[in-house]
C-alpha cells in the first residue's frame, strides 16, 4: 500500500497507507484510540479528510487494506464486485460520491441499483466525510426490503425484535415477554430469544415453544433462538422449527474464526434453513448481528479502523441475502464507544453503510451501564434513526436486557417512534393486530383490543407451559 502525504496550513501530513488514512479520517471515538490508529490531533483528522475527498473510487479495488492472500473476507470483497453497478460511479473520486448521494437527483432507486458496486471500503470512506444529518439524509432515500412471514424494510413502517431473554430461559418468564411484547405491537421483525444457555436441547425447546404460540396465535413474523450456526445446522437436522438461521459475524476472517465460522459454515446454514421451506411471503432466512470493535476484541483487527471494518461485516452479510442486519451499536462498551455522542455517530454510520450496501439494517440502540450514556442518549439516536429510516429496532421488557445486563430500546419506546414519525408495522403484521382488535382503525392501541387478546391467550399459555 503507497504512502501519501497532504500539505496543509504550512504542515504536511504522511499516511503509511490507505487503511492509516480512513483511520484517521474517522471521527474520534475511543476504540481507534485503544487500537493506536485514531488521528494523532483535530488538525490531522482534517487532512485526512481531505486528501480521502480526492481519492478516486478506484483506488479500493487496486489497493486492499488487507491482504487478498491472507483473508478471506477480502477474496469475497473482490471476487464478487459487481463492475457492472459500479459503473455509473467509476469515474467518482470520494467526494464526488458523498455530492451524488446527496443530490435531489439522485434517488433511492439510482442509489441502490449501484449497491453491489460499493465495496465495504468505498462505504466507509464516504461516511467520514457526512455529517449526521448527511447520512440520515441520504439513508432515508434507500429502501431495502426483505420478506420472511411478513415484509419488512418498506418506507413508512418500523418494525420491531422482540427480545424476550430471561436469566435462566424460564418459559413462563419468556413467554410473559412475549405476550406484552404483543400487547405493545411489537414482535413484527422476528420474536428472538438470547438464550442463557446454548445446548441444542434447551434451544429446540425454545423454538418449539415460540412456535406454538406464534402458530396458535396465528401470528404473521418469524422466530429465532439466537444460537451458535453449528446449533442451528443440527436444529434443521433434528427437524426443530427453525425460521432464521442467526449468526454474528465481523469483517476480518481471524475475528469470523474466533466466532468458529468461516463463509463455507454460512453458506451450509443457508442451505439447510432454505431447505425447511417454513416462509410463506418470502425466504430469506438469515440473521446476523454485527458491531463496531469486535474484531479489536478478537486481536484481529489489522491496523484498520473500527468502522471499516464493521463494513466489511456487511459484505459478509450481503453475500446470504439477509431477512435481518442488526448493528448491536453500544453493547460492547465504552471502551469502543466511549458515550452517547459515539454510540450516536457509529449508529448513523452503520445504518449509512449497511443500507448504501443494500442490505435490510436495524439497530440494537443501546449501551452498556458503565458507559457515559443514558436513556436520553438513546431517545436521541432512535428519533434519528426512525427519520432516518431504520428498518427495525429491539424491544426489551422496560428497556432493561436482564439477561444480557444492558439498556436498550422497550415497547414503550417503539411505540413512540411509530406515534411522532408516522411509522406503522410491517403491513402483514398491521393486518393481524387489527383482526385480533390489537388496534383501532386508526392504526391505534386499543385498550379493549389487548384485554380482548389477552383473554384468549392467557389460557392457551398457561396449557403451553403446563
Amino acid at each position: 500500500m503507497s504512502a501519501r502525504h497532504i500539505d496543509l496550513a504550512g504542515t504536511r501530513h504522511r499516511f503509511d497507507g490507505l487503511a492509516h488514512v480512513l483511520a484517521a479520517a474517522t471521527p474520534l471515538r475511543s476504540g481507534d484510540t485503544l487500537a493506536g490508529v485514531a488521528a494523532d490531533s483535530a488538525e490531522q483528522r482534517v487532512a485526512a479528510r481531505w486528501l480521502l475527498a480526492d481519492l478516486p473510487l478506484t483506488t479500493f479495488l487496486t489497493e486492499p487494506i488487507i491482504p487478498y492472500e491472507t483473508d478471506e473476507v477480502t477474496r469475497l470483497i473482490v471476487d464478487t464486485h459487481d463492475t457492472a453497478a459500479f459503473a455509473p460511479l467509476a469515474s467518482m473520486t470520494v467526494g464526488a460520491l458523498r455530492e451524488w448521494l446527496l443530490a435531489d437527483t439522485t434517488d433511492g432507486a439510482a442509489i441502490a441499483a449501484c449497491a453491489r458496486g460499493i465495496t465495504p471500503e468505498m462505504a466507509a470512506a464516504v461516511s467520514k466525510l457526512m455529517r449526521n444529518q448527511d447520512l440520515v439524509a441520504v439513508a432515508r432515500k434507500i429502501q431495502v426490503v426483505t420478506a420472511f412471514r411478513d415484509t419488512i424494510g418498506l418506507t413508512g413502517r418500523l418494525s420491531v425484535r422482540l427480545q424476550p431473554n430471561h436469566p435462566t430461559d424460564d418459559p413462563t418468564g419468556i413467554a410473559a415477554s412475549i405476550l406484552d411484547g404483543l400487547l405493545m405491537g411489537a414482535g413484527d421483525a422476528v420474536i428472538g430469544i438470547n438464550p442463557a444457555g446454548d445446548s441444542v436441547a434447551r434451544v429446540a425447546t425454545l423454538l418449539a415453544m415460540i412456535d406454538e404460540i406464534r402458530d396458535g396465535l396465528a401470528i404473521p413474523t418469524q422466530s429465532c433462538v439466537l444460537t451458535h450456526v453449528t446449533n442451528t445446522i443440527e436444529l434443521v437436522r433434528r427437524g426443530a422449527p427453525v425460521d432464521l438461521c442467526f449468526q454474528s459475524i465481523a469483517g476480518t476472517e481471524a475475528t469470523n474464526r474466533s466466532f468458529g465460522i468461516d463463509l463455507a459454515l454460512l453458506h451450509e446454514a443457508q442451505d439447510a434453513t432454505l431447505g425447511l421451506a417454513r416462509g410463506t411471503v418470502g425466504h430469506d432466512v438469515m440473521y446476523f448481528e454485527t458491531g463496531q470493535g469486535s474484531c479489536l476484541s478478537a486481536d484481529a483487527h489489522h491496523g484498520v479502523d473500527q468502522q471499516t471494518l464493521e463494513c466489511r461485516a456487511y459484505a459478509v452479510a450481503r453475500a446470504y441475502r439477509p431477512l435481518l442486519v442488526n448493528s448491536v451499536v453500544g453493547f460492547i462498551g465504552p471502551e469502543y464507544l466511549y458515550d452517547g455522542k459515539q454510540i450516536l455517530r457509529a449508529a448513523l454510520e452503520d445504518h449509512f453503510c449497511g443500507k448504501l450496501m443494500g442490505l435490510p439494517m436495524g439497530l440494537d440502540i443501546c449501551h452498556t451501564n458503565h458507559a457515559e450514556a443514558d436513556q436520553d442518549d438513546m431517545d436521541t439516536a432512535l428519533t434519528m434513526l426512525g427519520v432516518a429510516g431504520v428498518s427495525f429496532i429491539m424491544g426489551v421488557p422496560g428497556a432493561d436486557d436482564i439477561m444480557l445486563g444492558y439498556q436498550s430500546t422497550s415497547f414503550h419506546d417503539a411505540l413512540y417512534a411509530r406515534q411522532v414519525l408516522g411509522l406503522r408495522p410491517a403491513p402483514e403484521f398491521e393486518a393481524w393486530l387489527a383482526k385480533v382488535g390489537l388496534t383501532d382503525p386508526a392504526g391505534r392501541l386499543s385498550d379493549t383490543g389487548g384485554t380482548a387478546l389477552a383473554s384468549q391467550s392467557i389460557p392457551a399459555l398457561t396449557a403451553l407451559l403446563g
